[in-house]
């Protein structure tokens, strides 16, 4: 017995109707967005606690607040982002009407994470709904809370007609990629992308893959050493350092090294005191077998901070590494958790390979007093997105697209790119159905002139369009 058949028939049925295209129905959704927001946000607060212990500072900054700034900005904008886009014509197609139109792509899969479990689901469904399309969701089973909440809870909020939330393990999941879907947008690690790019392979589904993948943070000898550490503590520690956008690892010099020591544990002990177990403002392990693994690279090089564990409560003391090798685990998967690694490099040059000859991460960053340092590490690496003397910033800026490259994902969203990513653009041009004298130059018997004609008629000072 296929447990989504039905719902997806449902969905697709509503689509087929029409009834997701007018703008009206569009905001409709989003204005019920916004209202889960608002009128359960304790409950949320409360699920995210019991998730991975978010005090109300994070659950407000990284899950409720950002997903109602994405839903503002979308209901601001949506006539605009729908509106047909006129394009620049050449001379055949002066008296013809080009234009781009925006188009909902269909029935929408987003697969959610655990570690931010409501943005990560939000953020997407902002964008799938804006642009017009059904959408099933899939939440995460890890943030059991969440899930809870997101399941029985927001449904009552959007038309069920063409919005889904279904639940499952690994398992399920499985079963539900089987089906076709018009778009599948996945969040999470790119083990499991591959399998999501290789379900959606079957039926030429187009995907946007979220990965993640190991961020450097490059921090020159031209740098005040407690501005880097308040900095770099605050992100990598932010979610007990369960962000995929977190700085992964620090390159520096030793004697950069030895100035950062003192200021990190300055700036851990004065963001979560003494003893940072008993910390309101510090997360926990999302689950047991995240623990045991972060637990296991806690033997990588040697521990210069932290390194304190409790089992019972989940917890991992903020940590920062020394002495560590590339070979070892803690430089070869994406450690997802409160652990700093910091390796040694002599140059920038020595630094800037070191970044290169590894998978694209997903973020960068570049920390120094001198902005040509910044914009050398910036012109000679690639990545997702970069950020020059700070964190992750650059994820709060909506003009900006977040998205990944290479093995750290495909696709972009965010603001107007949320909508862009879940609309297919449409290439339209409107003839019209006189002047066949003027269109008979394209017909055989062909000649040297009309050739002549056609070529000069076809160009254009912005674009290149071929005449049928």
């Amino acid at each position: 017995m296929d447990p989504f058949a039905d719902t997806l028939q449902r969905l697709r049925e509503a689509f087929d109707s029409g009834c997701t295209r007018p703008a009206e129905f569009r905001a409709a959704q989003l204005k019920g967005l916004s209202r889960f927001l608002q009128e359960n946000k304790q409950l949320l607060q409360e699920a995210l606690a019991q998730d991975l212990h978010k005090s109300a500072f994070e659950s407000e900054v990284s899950e409720i607040s950002i997903s109602q700034n994405e839903i503002n900005s979308a209901l601001r904008n949506l006539r605009a982002w729908m509106k047909d886009e006129k394009v620049p014509r050449n001379l055949a197609t002066q008296l013809d009407s080009a234009f781009i139109r925006k188009e909902p792509f269909g029935l929408v899969l987003v697969i959610a994470p655990w570690n931010y479990p409501l943005n990560l689901s939000l953020e997407p469904l902002v964008g799938a709904l804006a642009a017009g399309n059904c959408v099933v969701l899939k939440p995460s089973e890890v943030s059991k809370s969440t899930e809870k909440v997101l399941a029985e809870v927001l449904p009552r909020y959007l038309d069920q007609s063409c919005f889904a939330v279904v639940l499952g393990g690994p398992q399920e999941t499985g079963q539900l990629l089987e089906h076709k879907f018009d778009y599948i947008f996945f969040t999470g690690s790119p083990r499991v992308g591959k399998i999501v790019m290789a379900a959606a392979a079957k039926h030429l589904t187009p995907v946007t893959l979220e990965l993640g993948g190991k961020n450097p943070c490059y921090v020159d000898d031209n740098c005040d050493p407690q501005t880097v550490a308040n900095r770099v503590a605050f992100f990598r520690y932010f979610n007990s350092g369960q962000t995929c956008v977190a700085p992964d690892y620090i390159l520096c010099s030793p004697e950069m090294q030895a100035r950062l020591l003192p200021a990190l544990q300055s700036a851990i002990t004065r963001f979560y005191g003494k003893d940072p177990q008993s910390s309101p403002d510090l997360g926990r392990i999302i689950s047991e077998k995240n623990f045991q693994r972060l637990r296991g690279l806690l033997s990588c090089g040697h521990v210069a901070i932290g390194g304190q564990t409790d089992e019972s409560d989940r917890y991992i003391a903020p940590t920062v590494l020394v002495g560590v090798q590339e070979t070892e685990p803690v430089m070869q998967e994406e450690i997802f958790g409160p652990i700093l690694p910091i390796m040694n490099v002599r140059s920038l040059d020595e630094a800037i390979e070191f970044i290169r000859r590894r998978e694209k991460p997903l973020a960068l960053y570049a920390f120094s007093n001198s902005s040509q340092v910044v914009k050398r590490v910036l012109a000679q690496t690639s990545s997702g997105g970069f950020c020059g003397n700070d964190g992750f910033m650059h994820m709060t800026v909506a003009s900006l697209p977040f998205g990944g490259v290479g093995a750290s994902g495909m696709g972009s969203y965010h603001g107007k790119f949320s909508f862009d990513t879940f609309s297919h653009h449409r290439a339209c041009l409107l003839r019209r159905p006189g002047l066949e004298k003027v269109y008979a130059l394209r017909y055989p018997p062909h000649t040297p002139r009309n050739l002549r004609v056609l070529l000069a008629a076809m160009e254009t000072r912005s674009c290149s369009c071929a005449l049928l």
